[in-house]
């Protein structure tokens, strides 16, 4: 296995991790109200589900279609 192969393998992993934070974050009472009342969910949610899908697409990058 390549290093650019085990490099995509980790980041897959910590995206899929962070997506999995992020989404309990949505699911939390405290992160309903503030969605409820502002319309949008609070910047630490949102990294973690940016951050999430950007690592877990490189990660895919890496894994899949670079050689």
């Amino acid at each position: 296995m390549g290093s650019s192969k085990l490099i995509g393998v980790i980041l897959l992993v910590v995206g899929l991790a962070l997506l999995y934070f992020g989404y309990q974050s949505t699911q939390s009472v405290g992160n309903q109200v503030i969605e409820t009342v502002t319309g949008r969910f609070t910047d630490e949610t949102m990294w973690y589900l940016i951050g999430g899908a950007a690592a877990s697409a490189a990660g895919a990058f890496l894994l899949f279609f670079r050689k």
